[in-house]
Parts: C-alpha cells; structure tokens; sequence
C-alpha cells in the first residue's frame, strides 16, 4: 500500500469520523441539557443525591463563620399511573466557628414528601409533610424539638426556562420543654435559564423567617445567584452548582453573606431494582 492509498483512506475515515463526532458531541449536549433541566424540578422523577455546601460569613459580633454540609437524597415513589410521591431527606453536618460555642456535628434530619401529578406539563405541583427529627449532636447544632408543618411547590417549565416557587412552615409538637418553641418559614423561589451542552445560569434564594424572634429579627432575605454546569463521570451525569448571596435582610447575629457549592449525581433507576 503506497503512501497515496495511505493518504485517502485516512482522509475518508476522517471525513467518515466527522459527522459521526458531531452528532455524539451533539447527542451528549441534548443529555447533558435535558438532565440540567430535570435536576432543576423538585418534583421530576429522577433519582439523585445533593450534596449542598453552604457558607456562610459574618456572624455576630466575633464575625463567625458557619459551615453546612447537607446530604439530600431524593427518590420518587410512583403512587399509580397519575400521581407520585417525592421523597427527601435532608442530614446537615454543622461546623460553627466562633459562632454558639464553635461546635461541629450532625444537626437535625429532615424529612420532606411531595405528592404531585405523575405526568409533566408547563406547570408541575407537589404538596406534603415536613418532619424535623431533633437529632443534633450538640444543643448549639438543632431545635431539641420535633417538628412538623406542611410544604408545597410549584414548578414553570418553558423551552431554557426552569422557575418556580417551594414553601413550607414548621411548628414544634414534643420535644425537651426547656428549649424554644419552632415555628419557622422557608420560601425558596428560582429562576434558571439553560444554555446549551449543560451550562445555565441560575438565582435560587433561601429566604427563612423565624416567627419566634422579636419583631425585626425574623427574616433572612438573600439577594444573589450563580451558575452550574452538568459533566459526566463516564455515563454518570454529575449537576456541579457555584452561587453566592449577600443578606439584603438578616437578624442582629445573623450572616451578612453566604455561598453555596453543591454536587448532585444522578443515579439509575435500575442500580434500585426501579424501572
């Protein structure tokens, strides 16, 4: 075979080799968005573990930190062909640096349940329970009080854009009578807008009110956002997640800013015996 024979072939397997790049290339960034986009829907039927990273900075008068690490696996149940039941659970390890004594542990599991529709529209709904278990290592680290209350969340979903709303309240039921009663919001909107091959940009704010606390100390109302990007471990799609927020609104002792690093792999159904 001469160097001429040699030349062609090679130049016909590349232009064969072209073509069939792309559409992979193509084909894995369709993936990669379609999986960005379900990871951004509290109630898709997607099998997942978060695992948030929250900063957070200027805490009191010693200008403390706090770290939170919350390991939040989700996994759908299919009630019936119409309806689905999404389950959470969410373990925050605390680490306090001089903020309550700068102790470090496990604070307290959460358990979150959304019953929605089983089929996917523009507009996706769940309802259920919260349950706060009192399983802090250290007083500083949790309530000491069992708490429950109902949540809801409403999901938009329209070409790149992903929005949507989750809310939820608390109030304590048992626990030690010498700690402080629960009764605490959370209402976390976001906004998302998906770029191709995974990339988007995102704003997805944790505002909480504390009703217990004095009138003018209740509130945390953040102001930021970031972006995140889906990648692959092989064929294990990995949602990487970078946003920071400055307190707009914050108790006396509370964090003038914070940020949040999350990784969320997402799991097969079949590793789970699920179709």
């Amino acid at each position: 075979m001469n160097a001429k024979t040699t030349s062609c072939i090679a130049t016909g397997l590349l232009l064969l080799a072209t073509p069939l790049a792309y559409a992979q290339e193509a084909e894995e960034a369709l993936s990669a968005s379609d999986i960005a986009k379900e990871t951004q829907n509290p109630m898709a039927d997607l099998i997942s573990v978060p695992i948030q990273n929250n900063f957070a900075f200027g805490i009191g008068p010693k200008d403390g930190s706090q770290y939170v690490m919350n390991i939040q696996p989700v996994i759908p149940t299919d009630l019936s062909d119409d309806w689905r039941l999404i389950n959470r659970v969410v373990a925050p390890l605390i680490s306090n640096n001089k903020v309550l004594g700068s102790k470090a542990g496990l604070g307290d599991i959460q358990y979150q349940g959304f019953i929605g529709p089983a089929k996917e529209g523009k507009i996706i709904w769940g309802l259920g329970p919260i349950l706060s278990m009192p399983t802090a290592t250290d007083t500083t680290l949790g309530t000491g009080k069992w708490s429950a209350g109902p949540g809801a969340v409403a999901v938009f979903m329209e070409g790149p854009w992903v929005a949507g709303a989750l809310i939820n309240n608390i109030w304590s039921f048992a626990g030690k009578s010498d700690r402080q009663d629960v009764n605490a919001m959370l209402i976390q909107y976001f906004v998302t807008y998906n770029f191709d091959k995974g990339w988007y940009v995102t704003t997805s704010p944790i505002n909480t009110a504390n009703w217990e606390a004095s009138s003018g100390d209740q509130w945390t109302v953040p102001l930021g956002g970031g972006f995140g990007k889906v990648v692959f471990a092989g064929e294990l799609p990995i949602n990487l997640q970078l946003q920071a927020y400055y307190n707009v609104v914050t108790p006396d002792n509370g964090p003038d800013w914070s940020m949040r690093f999350q990784i969320q792999t997402v799991l097969p159904k079949s590793l789970f015996g699920m179709k």
